[in-house]
């Protein structure tokens, strides 16, 4: 009898020893791995902002000028970068401002004139990621003259890097840049009448006669101001370089290479 017992009590505890040996190389259960959130993509400052203008009127009546201007700003945040590109606008438009109401002040009326006037106005010709490029418009008359005025100031401005762009900005450092504009410019010019003796002189590649010039979506937009590259009676004179006429030139790394890429 006691040796059933033993026998039984050994196959009891082998069954134990087996169940235990089962459990522990059974797998547990699986570990819950939580998702890796994806990567925000950061917002760019022009995004966070709202384009307005912001409006000035002065009249004096002796002697007599109006002057009236809309100066591009950016509302809508705190950021430095917004607030130097503003000042960088205000400033620009309240120099010119200022020089023509002293200019005003010092020419008195003639008799039977109407006075004198200043209108500034602007275009947004494009903004593209965080490039904002304006062509600010000053139309003029001074009591007295033949015939009011109009010249151009155009300011290109990388909000993300906080700094306004310089053409050469655009281009590979050493690179001709101004030679292929200025011969595009000019071949297109020469299709119009008037564009001839010293007035080729206006598209020569010199900086003082490109400095006008905004990133358009389809190219670089150059504007000659009036006397510049045609009679008055034409006007200003734009013209659009495509921007595959300047792709071997256009710095890569630059604010027009990652438009263009």
């Amino acid at each position: 009898m006691k040796s059933n017992n033993l026998h039984h009590l050994i196959i009891t505890s082998f069954i134990l020893l087996l169940i235990l040996a089962c459990n522990a190389l059974a797998p547990g259960p699986t570990p819950t791995v939580s998702p890796v959130p994806p990567t925000a993509t950061p917002i760019l400052l022009s995004q966070q902002v709202t384009f307005v203008p912001a409006s000035f009127s002065e009249t004096n009546q002796s002697p007599a000028y109006m002057i009236t201007s809309q100066t591009p700003q950016l509302a809508g945040s705190d950021d430095p970068r917004v607030q130097a590109f503003n000042q960088r606008l205000n400033d620009l438009v309240k120099k010119e401002v200022d020089t023509f109401r002293q200019g005003f002040i010092q020419n008195p009326n003639p008799p039977g004139s109407t006075g004198s006037f200043l209108e500034v106005t602007y275009e947004l010709v494009s903004q593209i990621a965080d490039t904002w490029s304006l062509k600010l418009n000053f139309s003029f008359y001074s009591a007295g003259a033949a015939h009011p005025g109009l010249y151009s100031i155009t300011v290109n401005y990388d909000l993300g890097q906080d700094r306004e762009l310089a053409l050469s900005d655009l281009f590979l450092p050493n690179s001709n840049y101004l030679e292929a504009i200025s011969n595009y410019c000019i071949a297109e010019l020469s299709k119009q009448p008037g564009f001839e003796g010293p007035f080729q002189e206006g598209a020569q590649p010199t900086p003082e006669n490109y400095r006008n010039w905004n990133i358009a979506s389809n190219g670089l937009m150059i504007t000659f101001d009036e006397y510049q590259v045609a009679p008055y009676a034409s006007g200003p004179q734009t013209v659009i370089v495509p921007f595959g006429e300047l792709k071997p030139l256009i710095d890569p790394q630059g604010s027009l290479g990652k438009i263009t890429q």
